[in-house]
């Protein structure tokens, strides 16, 4: 197993009412995974939108990308503004 730690940021943390959350994910796992079990875990939120970035560990990744234990990922909405 790994350990990521989850940032949520806008209206994720508003949706789940936290900034952060710790999951244990299987060794291999993806960051397409992660996005599913969170979807499971927190009905009504879609971190694999198009316009979503995915960063870990402060770097922008693809959703392909192969979690390692002690990664802290964030799922980044786009932001509007003008």
């Amino acid at each position: 197993m790994v350990k990521v730690t989850i940032k949520w940021f806008a209206r994720f943390r508003e949706r789940t009412g936290k900034s952060s959350d710790v999951l244990d994910m299987p060794e291999g796992s993806t960051v397409t995974e992660l996005a599913q079990r969170l979807e499971g875990l927190y009905p009504g939120i879609q971190v694999r939108e198009k316009s979503m970035g995915v960063a870990v560990n402060r770097k922008y990744v693809g959703y392909g990308h192969k979690l390692s234990d002690g990664d802290e990922v964030a799922f980044i909405p786009p932001v509007g503004g003008g």
